[in-house]
């Protein structure tokens, strides 16, 4: 009988081991049989992580691995620590990756025989990286794990080779979280030298009785800033939406869906376990300093998202909004917060996925993303102007959707300590679905003028892409529209299945009690504390979920018929809204310059303003 702790080394060494099969037998294999053993595995390793997930239930999964448990109190192995969250998010993680293996059936050209099998490689390994970071409950191994994540995604952004632009957003990706990445290493550095230990647990236990001195501040922000570039918070974002604009759709999925979720966990999950004890004390200037930071990358991701007209870009700039929402939930630093962001993510992750798959059909049937370019010519595409559409509805907030009801209870959440906050959800989730919405009714209903530019701008268009796939007139394959309904499916599930969202809840109050997680690395579990947030749907989530839905569609309407009004009152609009984009929006996209110097410089800024303010 295999035990609970086992189920956690073999989640992570499931991929890797599957990785490593591929890229031995895959230039013996045709196509259709890597696609085939691909999938077997990515469905193995949703198994094993279901069942870790039941058998867990609402306690922690331990495993040191190799059997180096602690002597004395004193550990030198590897721990893996499982509980709802952790494991929650590794399941995401695994079921994302079996969408996309599908999807990405007969997706690209035929590879030349020496590289069969090495995209769907990278993909296992690309999960085997998240899920480990996400089980890791050891800090130098968190680094590891998630290095080893960043590794792959670069290979993965730049897997066209022959085309330089996939080349030149790798490197800026692959540079700009590196030094994030030393940034982090540093930062361990400086808490093991404290403490002499590099496990979550450990470390917290040892720093639970100091008071928050610099040394303690300054090794909390450069951890984080590793993990706060790959969340793409402002102002370390500018690699993200150049990242996603050249990389392949399926991996597009993958980087939004989870990616940039995981090092938003990573991030609350070093400050509970770790930090939490010695800055109880200074929770309140926390808390403000990273809702700040939330708020600011959400509302820069929301405008940016308008702006945009290539449609990864657009997306990609939603996935900054979105990660901005979701550091504001996790800093209110309340199991209720938890819970709501935990929910929002699950949605999120189907939503967002969902999107890109359908963008992917329209770069395939037409070689561009650009909205303007593809002004009515979606009209053929019916089924996938109805799942974009869909998805834009949910990105706003539609109930009875999982993301509007993650982001009802994570309003309810802060709304005690900033009653300001609801009227930021409302705003950022209307722009972004507004956005999809516009692009949506032009590219596959036609509506409106044909659209132009209102004033100058260093822009990206999204024109003149090459399709992933030999021919773009083939008839679209069958996964192709089956997994992005599916994964919109799942979204609606979440707001829809009351157990779910209680799980969730009590899994929160598990992973903010810091007491109830040492005990369980240390080998004497105890009940976490507190009472379980309430995650149920409430006449005020609702009617604030229809007002974001509503102001999108209002958005999306007056961007698309607005430029035909001839009115007074429409003129005197539009030439409000141009003036605001000149002196506003235009400065705000030439900082998205593209140029890898500046994006250097923008991470010391925020670096610098994150010790600055958490010092003071």
């Amino acid at each position: 009988m295999v035990r609970t702790a086992d189920l956690l080394p073999l989640a992570v060494a499931v991929p890797l081991l599957g990785a490593v099969v591929l890229v031995t037998v895959g230039r013996w294999l045709p196509r259709v049989a890597i696609d085939a053993l691909v999938t077997v595995w990515a469905v193995l390793e949703v198994a094993c992580l279901s069942w870790l997930w039941l058998r867990t239930g609402d306690g922690h999964s331990v495993s040191w691995v190799g059997g180096w448990t602690p002597v004395r109190g004193e550990s030198v192995g590897i721990v893996l620590v499982g509980d709802r969250i952790g494991i929650g998010l590794a399941l995401l993680t695994g079921a994302l990756v079996l969408a996309v293996v599908v999807y990405s059936w007969r997706y690209f050209d035929e590879p030349p025989v020496e590289h069969a099998g090495t995209f769907p490689a990278l993909i296992l390994l690309f999960e085997a990286g998240m899920i480990g970071f996400a089980l890791t409950g050891d800090l130098f191994d968190a680094f590891v794990f998630f290095e080893l994540m960043g590794a792959v995604a670069y290979a993965l952004t730049g897997y066209r080779i022959e085309d330089p632009r996939p080349v030149q957003g790798a490197l800026i990706f692959g540079v700009v979280n590196s030094l994030g990445a030393y940034c982090s290493l540093l930062g361990i550095g400086l808490v093991y030298a404290r403490t002499g230990e590099l496990g979550l647990a450990q470390i917290g236990v040892k720093l639970a009785g100091h008071r928050p001195d610099a040394l303690l501040s300054v090794a909390f922000v450069l951890i984080v800033t590793g993990l706060l570039v790959k969340a793409a918070v402002v102002p370390l974002h500018f690699w993200l939406p150049d990242a996603h604009s050249v990389a392949p759709t399926p991996v597009c999925m993958l980087l939004s869906g989870v990616m940039v979720e995981l090092a938003v966990y990573g991030t609350a999950r070093v400050y509970w376990v770790v930090f939490s004890g010695p800055h109880s004390i200074t929770q309140p200037h926390l808390r403000a300093v990273f809702v700040a930071a939330g708020v600011l990358t959400a509302l820069v991701g929301g405008v940016m998202c308008w702006q945009q007209r290539h449609l990864k870009r657009l997306l990609a700039f939603s996935t900054v909004a979105h990660v901005g929402l979701f550091l504001t939930g996790a800093a209110l630093l309340t199991p209720a917060g938890t819970a709501g962001v935990a929910l929002y993510v699950a949605a999120h992750a189907g939503v967002k996925a969902a999107l890109f798959a359908t963008t992917g059909v329209l770069l395939d049937r037409h070689g561009s993303v650009d909205e303007h370019g593809l002004y009515r010519r979606g009209r053929d595409l019916p089924l996938t102007g109805a799942l974009f559409t869909l998805g834009g509805l949910a990105l706003a907030g539609l109930p009875p959707s999982g993301t509007a009801l993650g982001k009802a209870v994570t309003e309810h959440a802060g709304e005690d300590r900033f009653p300001w906050l609801p009227v930021v959800f409302v705003l950022v989730s209307a722009l972004t679905g507004g956005a999809v919405l516009r692009a949506g009714a032009r590219i596959f209903a036609g509506a409106g003028p044909r659209p132009r530019e209102r004033y100058a701008g260093p822009e990206t268009t999204g024109g003149g892409e090459e399709p992933e796939i030999r021919d773009p007139q083939r008839r679209i394959p069958v996964p192709m529209l089956a997994v992005p309904a599916v994964l919109l499916a799942a979204a609606l599930a979440v707001g829809l299945l009351p157990g779910l969202g209680v799980a969730l809840a009590r899994a929160a109050r598990q992973f903010t009690d810091r007491a109830a997680y040492t005990a369980a690395v240390r080998g004497h579990p105890v009940a976490p504390a507190g009472p379980v947030p309430d995650v149920g749907w409430s006449a005020e989530g609702v009617l604030l979920a229809l007002t974001s839905t509503a102001l999108a569609a209002l958005l999306a309407a007056a961007a698309v018929w607005g430029p035909a009004l001839r009115s007074p009152w429409a003129g005197r609009v539009r030439a409000a809204c141009e003036s605001v984009g000149r002196r506003a929006v235009v400065p705000l996209r030439r900082l998205h310059s593209g140029h890898l110097g500046d994006y250097v410089a923008w991470l010391a800024v925020g670096v610098a303003v994150l010790l600055v303010a958490m010092t003071v």
